[in-house]
C-alpha cells in the first residue's frame, strides 16, 4: 500500500509564518534592550560611591612581596584580591608605581597569576603579563569581579544574568555587576592612597575582555588612573550604556591609552574597534591589531613593554617616532598598529 505524503496547504504556511511574525514582533517590543542614552554628568553620578567607614582591610602573606587580602566596599560587600610586589617592600626603594589587573568574564583574579585553574589554561595570558608588570617594577593588584571567583552568589548566577540579559531584556543585574565592580575598584584606589609601598601618582589599569570594559570604565571614571590598556574590549551597545566605554572615552584626555583587539573577534567587529578606538582623545594612545578571534595569539604580552615606560620616557619616544596611529607593522610580523 503506497502512501502520499500531504504537504501542508498554502493557508497552513501562511498562519505558521504570520504567527512566527507577530511572536516576534512582541519580543522584541516586550524583551529586546532598548537603546538610551547618557550624559557625561550622568556617568559621573552612576559612578558616584562613599568610601566606607570602616574599610575593614585584611591582609594575609603569602610570600615576602605578596599578600591575599578583602575589604568591606561603598556597599559594604566583601571584596577579595591579592598584591605582589617586584621587591619585598621592607628592603625596597619606595613607592612603587601600581598596575591593576581586570579579568574576563567567567574568571576570576586568580588568572592573574597562574597560567591555569582548575585544570583549564589561562589563554588570555594575563599571568604573563602580571609576570611582565613585575619585571618593569610595578605592584599588581587584583580583585574578583561581582558574581565571580570568590564573589559568586548561588542565587543569581552569571549564566542567568547573561540569559535574562540577552533573551529577556533585563539588563539591571548586568550592568550593576560590571557598575558595581568598577566602584570597588575605585574603593581600591583609597587604599592605595594611603598605602606608603604604591605610588598614587603613578596607577595603571588594564583588562582583558570585560576586564577591558571595567579598565576603560574606570580610567574615565577616577582621574587616579594614568593610565589604561584595554585588552579584547567587547562591543557595548547603548542597550545598557550606564557601563558602555564609549560613554566616558572623552574623560581619557592626558592618559595613557593602548587598546589591542582582533580582526575577527565575535565579541565586537572590525568597524565597532576601530569606531571605540577613535572616540579617545588622547594622544598618547595606541591600537595593536591581531590577527584571530577574541583570544589572542600566543605571546601577544611580548608586545607590551612599551606601556610599562615612565611618562618621560613616553615623551621622548613621542619626538623621536612618529605618531602611534600611523605606525603599520609589515604584513608578516602581526600585529598591525593603528
Amino acid at each position: 500500500m503506497a502512501f502520499k505524503l500531504k504537504l501542508p496547504s498554502f493557508k497552513a504556511v501562511a498562519i505558521l509564518v504570520g504567527a512566527c511574525i507577530v511572536l516576534a514582533i512582541a519580543w522584541f517590543w516586550l524583551f529586546s534592550l532598548k537603546p538610551y542614552a547618557m550624559t557625561q554628568a550622568q556617568m559621573r553620578d552612576a559612578y558616584r560611591y562613599s568610601t566606607p567607614n570602616a574599610l575593614d582591610m585584611r591582609m594575609q602573606q603569602l610570600t615576602d612581596r605578596s599578600w591575599t587580602f578583602s575589604y568591606r566596599s561603598f556597599d559594604g560587600a566583601s571584596v577579595n584580591g591579592r598584591i605582589h610586589y617586584p621587591q619585598p617592600p621592607k628592603s625596597a626603594e619606595l613607592p612603587f608605581p601600581v598596575m591593576l589587573g581586570a579579568h574576563g568574564m567567567g574568571r576570576s583574579e586568580i588568572r592573574w597569576w597562574q597560567d591555569s585553574f582548575n585544570d583549564r589554561p589561562t589563554v588570555e595570558q594575563t599571568h604573563l603579563l602580571s609576570q611582565l608588570a613585575l619585571q618593569h617594577g610595578y605592584a599588581v593588584v587584583t580583585i574578583d569581579a561581582r558574581q565571580h571567583g570568590q564573589r559568586k552568589d548561588p542565587r543569581r548566577s552569571l549564566k542567568r544574568i547573561m540569559a535574562d540579559l540577552h533573551y529577556f531584556g533585563n539588563q539591571l543585574d548586568y550592568e550593576n555587576m560590571v557598575r558595581e565592580t568598577v566602584l570597588d575598584h575605585r574603593v581600591l584606589l583609597d587604599w592605595i592612597e594611603t598605602n606608603p609601598a604604591l605610588d598614587p601618582a603613578w596607577i595603571k589599569v588594564s583588562g582583558y575582555s570585560m576586564g577591558a570594559q571595567v579598565a576603560l570604565l574606570l580610567a574615565g571614571i577616577d582621574q587616579r588612573i594614568t593610565g589604561v590598556l584595554a585588552i579584547a574590549p567587547p562591543h557595548i551597545g547603548s542597550g545598557t550604556a550606564v557601563v558602555a566605554p564609549q560613554n566616558v572615552a572623552t574623560e581619557l584626555v592626558g592618559k595613557q591609552v593602548w587598546m589591542l583587539s582582533a580582526n575577527d573577534d565575535e565579541y565586537a567587529s572590525s568597524d565597532q574597534n576601530l569606531a571605540l578606538f577613535a572616540s579617545f582623545p588622547s594622544k598618547d594612545k595606541r591600537h595593536l591589531v591581531y590577527a584571530g578571534g577574541h583570544i589572542l595569539p600566543e605571546g601577544y604580552v611580548n608586545d607590551l613593554g612599551g606601556w610599562f615606560q615612565r611618562q618621560s620616557e613616553q615623551v621622548a619616544n613621542a619626538e623621536s617616532e612618529a605618531t602611534w596611529e600611523s605606525r603599520r607593522v609589515p604584513a608578516d610580523s602581526a600585529p598591525q598598529d593603528q
